[in-house]
């Protein structure tokens, strides 16, 4: 099964749920049970321990223990938990009386399924550090489930809230009691239920009637699969659609076009993630932290952030957002100056040839530059710097890869500069971090050539394991400000989370889980 298409609210148009015209009038009927909702692609696998499906369909479908919420940790699966005194040891009480969408009992023994499935594919999750820490779990009976760590580690809480890969699935479709060879159903206990799918056309999902919560007021909700950003706003204007929502559907025209248009609401989050380009310190030049700080003095972040998202994402002075927890540290950004950026140079040594590029010891600096070639945002950013270095004495050629092979070279440390983006809210700041000791992505590579690479590894791994919220703070601070000042991460610009929507719809919020739409908090006006 897949997500597919939006679908119902439209008027006059073949209604595929009975939506209904009036004479001539181009007035339409909705639904005020129905929200058609729209995606750019199709649902895919949606099995919650694997990666592949939309997280927001997963979300429709599945629990977790515990919930993320705009205050911390809320009750979910679990009414309530006990974290032992030394931190290693976590009791969750589950609630009584609940059952999967498919009527199988979910109770602690449930819960024992799912991680058993989990674990067999551990070597799936190892970005998650709780799986390392995991020595074992127990149902100690139907009502009570205990975790054990080998150490310490604050954000478990965080990793068994977000849906992938701790949420849920019904036993029975479970394969030979795995999920890593895929499931027959996508079975679970949320809010609302997969009842059919078309594939690359559109997903209905209807409330769940074995919902352990209070039950979302839509009772329906039909997504359309539209690839195109222009007939997904077409769609919206005609009424065809209710709500386009997440940080890479709405684009800034968009915004700008519905923001006084009368029947609709437009909104936008808080930053989410950083868009940023990592440099590889190992390779000749990029190994002189001269040459890093030159590259921050010479990219004009307020350009890229009015010029190619027309403000929507702000520009980027540090790694992580201040807004982002333990990342207000009080670090000083690096000021946009051409001349700074030349100064520094010549200070280093480097001589500005009769090419206009900067050479030492008869070695041009000449870097390439790597991008997902499927991103036309990053293809437009790296054309600008490439213009942009070349007035500070700097060559930077740029170099599209397929997404594979894009993310291949980037964890192989095959590249000079490459894109990429934090891993966002709730995981950051903890995430990034503890995926820079491992080659998960490109900043272990990247990294590699820091005087104090272990040190800020060492501090990584203290953050984790640390009980002391004071200590974990100076740790923090410690860290983004060593990775500030050694200049290993460019910040381009903070992501945000974007809404356009009806004004019929009630409720639109955004969630601390950047990938998470809260259909179950909104209603619609009749």
């Amino acid at each position: 099964m897949k997500v597919k298409r939006l679908i119902g609210v439209a008027a006059l148009t073949m209604g595929l749920f009975g939506i209904l015209g009036c004479g001539n009038s181009t007035t339409e009927v909705q639904n005020p049970d129905q929200l058609t909702f729209v995606n750019f692609r199709d649902i895919r696998d949606l099995n919650p321990h694997l990666y592949a499906g939309e997280m927001y369909a997963q979300e429709l479908l599945y629990d977790t223990l515990v919930q993320i919420t705009d205050t911390g940790y809320g009750p979910g699966l679990a009414e309530k938990w006990d974290i032992s005194e030394d931190g290693l040891t976590y009791t969750f009480h589950i609630r009584k009386n609940m059952k999967f969408s498919d009527g199988e009992v979910l109770d602690a023994n449930a819960i024992k399924a799912n991680f058993d499935a989990i674990m067999d594919n551990k070597s799936r999750h190892t970005w998650l550090e709780s799986l390392d820490l995991i020595t074992g779990y127990e149902a100690t009976d139907a009502n009570t489930f205990v975790i054990h760590l080998s150490k310490p580690y604050y954000p478990l809480l965080t990793e068994l809230g977000v849906t992938r890969p701790f949420a849920m699935i019904s036993p029975k479709s479970m394969k030979n009691g795995t999920t890593k060879d895929g499931v027959t159903s996508y079975v679970g206990s949320g809010p609302y239920k997969l009842t059919e799918v078309v594939t690359d056309k559109y997903a209905v999902f209807e409330v769940n009637e074995n919902y352990w919560g209070e039950k979302p007021q839509i009772k329906k909700i039909v997504v359309k699969v539209i690839p195109d950003n222009q007939t997904r706003i077409l769609a919206l204007e005609k009424g065809e659609i209710d709500l386009i929502f997440g940080k890479n559907m709405v684009d800034a025209d968009a915004m700008r076009k519905f923001k006084d248009m009368k029947g609709f609401k437009t909104d936008l989050s808080k930053p989410t993630s950083t868009r940023q380009i990592v440099i590889n310190t190992t390779k000749p030049g990029l190994n002189d932290k001269a040459v890093r700080y030159a590259l921050q003095y010479a990219t004009d972040k307020k350009k890229i952030s009015e010029g190619i998202f027309y403000g929507l994402e702000p520009a980027a002075d540090t790694l992580f957002a201040t807004s982002v927890p333990y990342a207000d540290v009080g670090l000083k950004s690096y000021e946009f100056s051409e001349e700074k950026a030349k100064s520094t140079l010549s200070g280093a040594g480097y001589v500005l040839g009769a090419d206009g590029i900067y050479t030492k010891d008869g070695k041009p600096l000449e870097f390439s530059l790597l991008y997902n070639a499927d991103s036309v945002t990053e293809k437009n950013i790296a054309e600008f710097l490439q213009a942009e270095y070349k007035k500070i004495g700097i060559k930077l050629n740029i170099k599209g890869e397929e997404e594979q092979s894009y993310r291949d070279n980037m964890k192989a440390g095959n590249f000079d500069l490459v894109f990429n983006i934090s891993w966002g809210t709730p995981y950051d700041p903890q995430s990034s971090l503890s995926a820079m000791r491992r080659p998960v992505y490109g900043d272990f590579a990247a990294q590699q050539g820091l005087a104090d690479k272990a040190e800020i590894d060492a501090a990584i791994t203290e953050i984790l394991t640390s009980t002391d919220e004071a200590k974990r703070k100076d740790l923090y601070k410690f860290v983004l400000t060593r990775l500030h000042e050694d200049a290993v991460y460019i910040p381009l610009t903070y992501e945000t989370n974007k809404a356009i929507y009806n004004s019929r719809v009630q409720g639109v919020h955004f969630m601390p889980t950047q990938y998470e739409v809260p259909f179950k908090d909104m209603s619609l006006s009749k």
